[in-house]
């Protein structure tokens, strides 16, 4: 079914799908209470800057990192337009796999794979990337049983620091994830680890994503890229021929603009590491937030309003379940919310201080305190932008909540709206099938 609709602009488009969206009942009061929506076109727009980032003479797999949207129609989406996927977990490399991703679009990054899952992705022709020399010994048994097409390299930590959020700092000098580089004897024993398996022939790191800045992302990038060297010469020959440079793309989550972009993450790339160009590596990127938050939102109805301590409170359905992050971590992970009516049009009016508050049963299920918007009512309608990608793609089962819907929206030149199911309402724990009946 259409809906046929205006408009061009970021907020515009989202009013446009959600008018279509109440129009064809995806949005219903006491059927359909919260449900999200992805901008497939928007998707397509982001890919397609992210190649053209990228000088095309280099040959780069843009690898997905399936965590920050694990739906497998959406996984398929990008596959189609010609992106790879990077899985953390067995469960994501399955979900990648009934997507349809072949083998050598795939990459297996876990600080914890277990020697199945090893065995598993190595039979496959699964490039893997081991993050410790204990992992490394792993793969030494398997490999010694026949050999494999996967490409393999090893995660170093490069130790450059970390932004201004801590949990997603992945470079720090005691991160957990990989092999730290200035670590004493480090760097040498990963030296005499690749003279010592010519299979080793790729070079992976990750600095971090939200609140890292591109300078810090690159430099760790360029310390990868110098360590790949160094083994090369260690070796005599030019043995690591790929480096994985990680994701990490930053998102502003303050307004629709789409900033910093891939364009200008490449430009610091450049100033910092500009053998990465030299064509002499195949290169892998690994983007998730960045390819995916800002073309999706999700929307819920005002279940009820009240006045606290002088204070509005807005009762909605979605909370902690679709949006864990910014509940229990609000200030590093806040979001914007738009007001808009029963029909989806967008709310006027004098801004009001007012909580949005959500269903789970606990004090603290809180989007947004003290958030100036128009008066919200019972039967409005709130939409929080920029959560496509880590916020209702992976629910938090908490009172055991429905998982909302999604949908799929592609909006046509003539302003109509199609939208195609990417997951349905479920519920979180189905009710029991008792023997013999009631």
């Amino acid at each position: 079914m259409t809906t046929t609709v205006s408009g061009t602009h970021t907020a515009g488009r989202r009013e446009q799908i959600l008018r279509a969206a109440v129009q064809q009942g995806l949005l219903e009061p006491g059927t359909a209470l919260l449900a999200a929506f992805v901008d497939l076109d928007g998707v397509e727009a982001t890919v397609t800057s992210l190649h053209r980032a990228f000088p095309a003479s280099l040959r780069t797999l843009h690898a997905f990192a399936a965590k920050a949207n694990c739906l497998v129609p959406v996984l398929a989406e990008l596959r189609r337009l010609g992106m790879g996927c990077e899985v953390a977990s067995a469960g994501e490399l399955d979900q990648a796999l009934e997507a349809g991703f072949a083998p050598e679009q795939i990459v297996f990054d876990s600080p914890a794979k277990t020697r199945a899952e090893l065995t598993r992705a190595l039979s496959l022709g699964v490039a893997v990337n081991a993050d410790s020399f204990q992992e490394l010994a792993r793969l030494d048994a398997i490999l010694a049983a026949g050999p494999s097409a996967s490409r393999l390299g090893v995660r170093v930590n490069p130790q450059v620091g970390a932004g201004s959020i801590g949990a997603m700092s992945t470079a720090t000098a005691t991160s957990k994830f990989g092999v730290p580089l200035e670590d004493e004897g480090n760097r040498q024993r990963l030296l005499e680890a690749y003279r010592e398996r010519p299979w080793l022939t790729w070079v992976h790191t990750h600095v971090g994503s939200q609140g890292c800045p591109l300078d810090l992302i690159a430099r760790g990038v360029a310390k990868a890229v110098e360590f790949a060297e160094e083994v090369n010469a260690h070796v005599g020959r030019r043995q690591v021929t790929g480096i994985d440079i990680g994701g990490g793309l930053p998102v502003n989550f303050d307004s629709d603009e789409t900033t910093p972009g891939f364009d200008t993450y490449v430009a610091h790339l450049r100033e910092h590491a500009p053998a990465l160009f030299s064509g002499a590596y195949e290169i892998v990127t690994e983007f998730g937030r960045s390819v995916l938050a800002k073309n999706g939102f999700m929307a819920a109805y005002v279940e009820y309003t009240k006045t606290v301590g002088g204070r509005p409170i807005a009762i909605t359905h979605a909370g902690a379940q679709v949006a864990t992050r910014t509940v229990f971590a609000p200030d590093a992970w806040p979001l914007r919310i738009e007001a808009h009516d029963h029909l989806g049009r967008a709310k006027q009016g004098r801004p009001v201080p007012q909580d949005i508050a959500g269903p789970c049963c606990f004090a603290g299920d809180l989007l947004a305190r003290e958030r100036a918007l128009p008066l919200l009512d019972v039967g409005d309608l709130v939409v929080v932008p920029d959560t496509g990608a880590y916020y209702f793609s992976t629910p938090f089962h908490y009172n055991s909540l429905p998982e909302p819907a999604v949908h799929g929206a592609r909006v046509a030149a003539d302003g109509s709206v199609t939208f195609e199911p990417l997951r349905p309402a479920r519920s979180a724990h189905p009710a029991p099938v008792l023997a013999g009946g009631l």
